[in-house]
């Protein structure tokens, strides 16, 4: 599965029905809730599988197999499997509403959009993880739309935005650590350059949200706040930051929403079991994508759609800026084709490093833009875990929320400037 492969404009051709489908359906239509992404994913998988280089139609099904059921495949279903326990057990007990209740008595109408973004980046900074901040905060976020006049993907979209915040600065996230590896520089000197890029720009967002907040009126009836259903969710927040495995984490607010709720008497047994059931079931569509999506860019990758993306980035560089440029792309390309950011460093970063080398590029630079625009496209591919995981969560599509990512969005722009403008200077001459 990792032979080398020959660069093939062709191998491309799923991706592009894929989007074409999606997203050129969609807005034709006018209606982004017409077009089901699992079926647009399905016909690319099937183009996928039809056009593969990989011997008799048997053959070519098992590589798409392989490529559905790898490690970093099932480890996400993993997640959503025990986030849509969690979730609706949390959900059936009322530590939703209760947590809920909670944010709305301590926080002002004014100031809900700003907190809820300020939390969302802390807990991302501090757990290094963005789908584990999504898992513990959208049911939150959707409760306070719920209860409030916020649109619910609105909502959803500053918990993503502050997400991809923490992803991208963590000490312990996946991807600072393979992006510093690869480019050969300490964390820390690579946190200094990428803070100096990123941290206006998440000032600037919560600044925009301090705005749009005052514009909120509506005062929710808040009821009396029942502390002991918050438990989970303050279980579930704190192991999180102490650095604890996202899966043990679920295991843990699953088995304490259970607790919790027979304890108050919200629920029974019998139907803790039947809700963990219900959430489950509700991530089905969610695996689906997951596999399908999986299958389908391994297959690209295996025909050589993404060796032919490098070959295309990496021939005509001339200068620093021309370099910047296509490390830039070249990290975007392959979390284009991969929906994973860790995977899009690993495959991206060696060849980041040679064109780093060739053309003195400062490794803390290269290591920032390589981090930075992994992330940025991480929290915009409308079928990556973060929108799919959020979505899922919500109820609502992913492309709903990508309308209102204006943390993801600015984080581009600026990480593009400090390429154009040569920022920051000390490690950009």
């Amino acid at each position: 599965m990792q032979q080398e492969t020959k660069p093939n404009f062709w191998a491309l051709l799923p991706l592009i029905v894929f989007l074409s489908i999606y997203l050129i359906a969609s807005i034709i239509m006018g209606d982004f809730y017409k077009m089901p992404i699992i079926v647009a994913f399905l016909a690319s998988s099937i183009v996928a599988v039809a056009i593969s280089s990989g011997g008799q139609l048997h053959k070519r099904i098992d590589l798409f197999c392989k490529g559905a059921a790898n490690s970093n495949i099932m480890l996400m279903i993993w997640i959503f499997i025990l986030a849509g326990a969690f979730a609706q057990t949390a959900k059936a007990v009322g530590a939703v509403d209760a947590t809920v209740n909670l944010a709305l008595s301590v926080l002002p109408d004014n100031l809900l959009l700003a907190g809820m973004f300020i939390a969302a980046c802390f807990i991302s900074l501090s757990m290094g993880t963005s789908v584990g901040t999504i898992v513990a905060l959208t049911p939150v976020a959707v409760g306070i739309a719920t209860q409030t006049d916020i649109n619910t993907p609105f909502m959803v979209a500053i918990v993503v935005g502050g997400a991809m915040f923490g992803d991208n600065l963590s000490f312990i996230s996946d991807t600072t650590i393979v992006a510093t590896r690869t480019q050969g520089c300490n964390m820390k000197d690579k946190f200094k350059v990428n803070s100096l890029i990123v941290i206006p720009v998440a000032i600037l967002v919560t600044i925009v949200y301090l705005f749009q907040g005052s514009e909120i009126t509506t005062t929710p009836t808040v009821t009396p706040i029942e502390w002991l259903k918050v438990i989970p969710y303050i279980l579930v927040l704190t192991t999180a930051l102490a650095g604890v495995n996202v899966m043990i984490v679920l295991l843990l607010g699953i088995l304490c929403s259970g607790i919790v709720g027979i304890i108050t008497g919200s629920i029974q047994f019998w139907g803790w079991i039947a809700a963990m059931g219900t959430g489950i079931s509700g991530m089905g569509e969610l695996i689906i994508i997951t596999l399908l999506a999986g299958g389908m860019l391994e297959m690209i990758r295996y025909n050589g759609g993404i060796a032919y993306i490098i070959q295309k980035l990496t021939t005509h560089v001339k200068s620093k800026k021309g370099a910047e440029l296509s490390i830039a792309a070249l990290v975007s390309f392959a979390d284009l084709c991969t929906a994973n950011n860790t995977i899009a460093l690993i495959m991206s970063g060696p060849i980041a490093k040679d064109i780093a080398s060739r053309f003195g590029i400062d490794p803390r630079k290269s290591a920032s833009l390589l981090d930075t625009f992994s992330c940025f496209m991480q929290g915009i591919i409308p079928y990556g875990a973060q929108l799919l995981m959020a979505a899922g969560l919500a109820s609502i599509t992913p492309l709903a929320i990508m309308q209102y990512l204006y943390y993801p969005y600015l984080m581009g722009v600026a990480a593009l400037l400090a390429i154009f403008f040569r920022y920051p200077r000390k490690y950009s001459r």
